[in-house]
């Protein structure tokens, strides 16, 4: 049925609402609730689809999209909703990976304006924040206190800890400090009926005192709460597994524990008995009984130091029989690393150099870390795990005490230690490598998120793995063992193919035996992830029909309608929950891009397969003051989903899946507003695990549309500013001067969309190549130089700033080098790629590749100036040439510092003594390809003192600070850049882009800063 707007929505009952159908009256429905509460409602095509995805296998449509401000607005929502039995959801990062955080509903994004951190209070330990607040934030802010949030979930600096106490997170180090559940001292809540209360501590007393079956909702919470105490306790110690990790099910385990004074799992003293936490009931209930607004959490001290010991096996199996005498050295982290996965890594780029600091033979790796009061406690600690676990390596220190007597016998056949931060970041590398090599996957098969989450007792992981191994071959396929051993919490991806039939018989039958397996072997079907759309078929089998009847009692109590993200945890039977339901990608599932692709994707699946690549994990919504790197520079500034990659990526997978309308991918609409705020800073191909390039595919899609709806002279006019630039050094200083002219950058703005409030380039009578001419070439001769290069005349180097050719000249001659400058090299083809040009721009890749190619053979190298010039010889020319020249000239090209850097050319030059503090700004491009460390490398050679931002993109981003209606978002961007650049205590700031020192000019009182290269210049003697 359909929803009409109410007279009076605050009373108006309706019908019930199908939540399982789409049949709503959304305009009437955003009518009502913009009546109800003071923020943004959205129930558009572009934000439902928006948040229909999390970091799991599941795609859900929602109903709206809600971004409250305040407990208000969730309390009137929450009001409206129930009265018309529409479902609601709550949504922190939206990295969930079990399929909790999607459902047909009412969706609450906490994260845009329900994200402060209310008050810390460092002597009691304890913080005040809202659900929205991001973990790496909150922990940024307790830092000078020496005191964390101490659950540490992977996704932590994206996550909000709304979701931390939804799911129960924990993480890493969760043998010291256990769940989320222990941190949580009290929470404001928000109820299904819209009652705003506040859980925390109460006595058994006050909850006999408040129960009432019959009364109002809260008294209906307490009689049920006071019904399990009394008549479940000892079933519920029964059924529940004896572990530290199990998030599956409703935290009754908890409740019986702390009314008994008992201790946990683990080892966690609950206090007195005859009080508990009905905040902490709360958590791993996935937003299904109650909605926290608020909530008061403890924390605890950040370690001294700590110490890592990787211990090396032949196979994994050797590895998971050593978990449990290693747990007897008490250590903080037993992670684990199989043969699959070290094979993987040893493949790739970043990985791979990581892997050759391991022993010969080594097929598992399991990474051990001790938390200690110094150094020295620290190598004490490691020295007597060795001394136990793998007495032919030799440890650094003298154990402390008598290492521990275990029956069983040393398995490891080396290991490593570390003791520094960057040893220790080595070894974490290496076992943080898993999950990106596993979503890097292109193909329709992915390691799918579904049963990789299951808590096994240590010392039942050697059975586990064996069994879970024979389940996988059973179902014909194979997954890698990694993550948490020390709790007994491997993360197992089977390799599926859920768009067939066969792929979602494999989804159900491996869940179905793996979860037989568990239960046979005391374990937890969720040790992490928590149960959502993956798992909570399986808490029926798990915890038996008598329990399952009380989750739903639970459920029924706190949210007597069902409305409360309906489908998790627990379900009515009338509506199960099916792991193979709601799949992103499903046997129905169809992509159709309607166009040949133009450039090179090499990738399996080619250009369909990077679109469907994005998996969800939200690390393109990373906070600037938390995460550093570049992506994602427009999310940063704006907050919106839809400026982030995942947003992005989601949107144009859906539009060419037919979950929008057909052909919607090239609606001025979607290029504009998706396509076109992507800044092309490439940041995205490096941070995003999965390594989603969304410069590229702007690319492939932009030029699309040129070819169905034309280009726009602005488009064009920038595609061409070579030829622009040339015409501007031919007219100087005219062409300077008119644009000061009074009107004639509002003629420009009102004409051509133009900003006039962004300085235009100047250009130079005379051509860095005609300088480089008229003083007659190198002074290197030829024939006497080690080394010779082509320094390439890219546009802006050539025509606006050809005084950082100059300098380039001058250091590569101070090195020795032959430079040459030939005439018929100019524009890269750069400008073009990035508006979406792409047979133009490879025109002039193939014009330049036949150029360069002879000289490459000659033994030249190429050098370039501009960042972005250099990586389109490097990178983006093999997106649009297939052929082994392409391949030679871009492995011969360099970024001039990268050149200097690589071959170190500076170590044969004189500099002269400076005690200059320069504070370096990278370029995108460059940090996107690993290479913007090599600026910083030669000038801090040269003798200057250096402070590398960990900045993103500067927001010009070539023509895009330029464009009238993109203003506000570049200037939005820079601000977080210029803050930065405040923040250093360099003397003066460096940049080697063009864009970058436009914009830095920008800064107040700033000045535009120079390039590197002309810095060594000025160093030298």
């Amino acid at each position: 049925m359909s929803l009409e707007p109410s007279a009076d929505p605050a009373t108006d009952r309706r019908t019930n609402y199908d939540y399982r159908s789409d049949d709503v009256d959304r305009p009437a429905l955003v009518a009502d609730l913009e009546k109800l509460v003071g923020c943004d409602v959205r129930a558009d095509s572009y934000s439902r689809q928006l948040y229909a995805t999390d970091a799991s296998a599941y795609e859900m449509t929602p109903i709206a999209v809600v971004f409250p401000e305040s407990t208000d607005d969730v309390a009137a929502v929450l009001e409206y909703c129930s009265k018309r039995q529409i479902p609601v959801l709550p949504r922190g990062g939206g990295t969930s990976l079990a399929g909790q955080t999607v459902n047909r509903a009412v969706v609450l994004d906490f994260t845009r304006h329900m994200d402060e951190i209310r008050a810390i209070d460092p002597d009691e330990a304890l913080a005040t924040v809202q659900p929205g607040t991001v973990l790496g934030t909150l922990n940024e802010a307790l830092s000078p206190h020496g005191l964390k949030f101490a659950p540490d979930p992977a996704w932590g600096d994206k996550s909000a800890i709304g979701g931390a106490i939804g799911n129960n997170s924990t993480g890493s180090h969760s043998l010291k400090y256990g769940k989320t559940d222990a941190y949580v001292e009290s929470a404001e809540v928000v109820l299904a009926d819209g009652t705003v209360t506040e859980f925390g501590e109460v006595t058994l007393e006050e909850i006999d005192e408040r129960a009432d079956p019959d009364g109002d909702l809260e008294g209906r919470i307490y009689a049920e709460v006071q019904r399990i105490v009394a008549e479940k306790d000892d079933l519920i110690d029964e059924t529940y597994p004896d572990l530290k990790r199990n998030v599956s099910g409703y935290n009754l385990d908890r409740l019986v524990a702390e009314a008994r004074g008992d201790t946990l799992p683990g080892g966690e003293e609950t206090g007195e008995p005859g009080t508990v936490n009905l905040a902490r009931l709360l958590a791993g209930s996935e937003g299904t009984l109650a909605i926290v607004t608020e909530a008061t959490v403890s924390l605890e001290p950040v370690p001294e130091t700590k110490a890592v010991s990787l211990l090396c096996y032949r196979d994994l199996h050797d590895a998971m029989e050593d978990v449990a005498p290693i747990l007897e050295h008490d250590p903080a982290a037993v992670e684990v690393l199989d043969d699959v996965l070290i094979d993987l890594a040893r493949g790739t780029a970043e990985f791979g150099p990581v892997t050759e600091i391991l022993p010969e033979g080594t097929n598992a790796v399991l990474l051990v870390e001790f938390y200690a009061d110094d150094a020295d406690h620290g190598r004490e600690q490691v020295a007597g795990l060795l001394a136990d676990r793998c007495p032919d390596a030799t440890a650094d220190g003298e154990p402390a005490g008598d290492a521990p007597t275990l029956e069983a016998d040393a398995l490891a056949i080396d290991a490593l230690e570390a003791y520094d931060d960057a040893e220790r970041a080595k070894l974490w590398k290496l076992r943080k490598s898993g999950l990106p090599i596993l979503l890097s996957r292109t193909t329709d098969e992915k390691h799918i998120s579904f049963i990789e989450d299951t808590a096994i007792p240590p010392e039942n992981l050697p059975t586990f793995v064996e069994r879970f191994e024979a389940i996988l071959e059973k179902h014909d396929t194979y997954a890698t063992f990694y993550a948490h051993a020390g709790p007994g919490v491997l993360h197992v991806r089977p390799l599926i193919n859920t768009k067939t039939e066969t792929g979602l018989d494999q989804l159900h039958g491996i869940a179905d035996d793996v979860t037989d397996l568990v239960v046979e072997l005391d374990g937890s079907v969720s040790g992490e992830h928590g149960d959502g759309r993956a798992r909570t078929q399986w808490n029926r089998k798990r915890y038996g029909e008598e329990l399952w009847e009380t989750f739903q009692d639970l459920k029924t109590a706190f949210d007597p309608d069902w409305i409360l993200n309906p489908g998790q945890v627990v379900f009515r039977e009338e509506n199960p929950t099916d792991l193979r339901e709601n799949l992103r990608f499903d046997p129905d599932y169809e992509f159709d891009s309607g166009f040949e692709p133009t450039l090179e994707w090499d990738n399996d699946n080619g250009f369909q397969g990077m679109v469907e690549l994005c998996h969800g994990c939200g690390g393109c919504r990373g906070e600037q003051s938390t995460t550093g790197g570049v992506m994602c520079p427009t999310y940063r500034a704006s907050q919106e989903e839809i400026t982030a990659t995942r947003g992005r990526a989601n949107a144009l997978r859906q539009a060419m899946s037919g979950d929008l309308e057909p052909g919607e991918a090239f609606s001025d609409e979607f290029v504009e507003e998706v396509m076109g705020l992507c800044i092309g800073c490439k940041g995205c191909a490096i941070d995003c695990p999965s390594e989603v390039d969304m410069a590229k595919l702007k690319a492939e899609v932009t030029h699309e549309y040129h070819e169905r709806n034309g280009a726009t002279l602005r488009d064009r006019l920038f595609a061409n500013v070579d030829s622009l630039s040339r015409l501007g050094s031919r007219f100087a200083p005219l062409s300077n001067i008119l644009p000061k002219v009074p009107g004639a950058r509002w003629l420009l703005e009102t004409t051509l969309g133009i900003d006039s409030n962004r300085p235009l380039p100047t250009f130079h009578g005379q051509t860095f190549r005609d300088w480089f001419d008229e003083r007659g070439g190198c002074t290197v001769p030829e024939s006497e130089a080690e080394r010779k290069v082509v320094l390439y005349p890219d546009t802006y180097t050539n025509y606006s700033n050809p005084d950082a050719g100059r300098a380039a000249v001058r250091v590569l001659e101070a090195a020795g080098v032959h430079v040459a400058v030939p005439d018929e090299l100019g524009d890269t083809g750069r400008p073009a790629f990035s508006k979406g040009f792409l047979e133009q721009a490879r025109d002039t890749a193939v014009e330049n590749v036949e150029h360069l190619a002879p000289e490459v053979a000659d033994g030249y190298d190429v050098v370039v100036v501009e960042p972005s010039d250099a990586v389109m010889l490097q990178s983006d020319y093999l997106d649009l040439l297939d052929d082994e020249t392409v391949e030679t000239v871009a492995s011969a090209t360099y970024g001039v510092c990268e050149y200097v850097d690589t071959f170190r050319l500076d170590e044969s030059i004189a500099f002269d003594a400076t005690d200059e503090d320069l504070t370096y700004h990278g370029h995108c491009h460059q940090k996107a390809t690993a290479k913007d460390h090599h600026a910083v490398g030669v000038l801090r050679r040269a003798g200057y003192g250096v402070d590398p931002l960990d900045s993103g993109c500067c927001g010009m981003a070539g023509s895009f600070g330029y464009e009238a209606e993109h203003g506000s978002m570049s200037d939005a961007i820079a601000s977080i850049l210029y803050d930065q650049v405040a923040n250093s205590d360099g003397d003066r700031v460096v940049a080697p882009g063009a864009s970058c020192r436009t914009q830095l000019e920008n800064r107040p009182a700033g000045e535009k800063p120079p390039t590197p290269i002309e810095v060594v210049a000025d160093a030298l003697e």
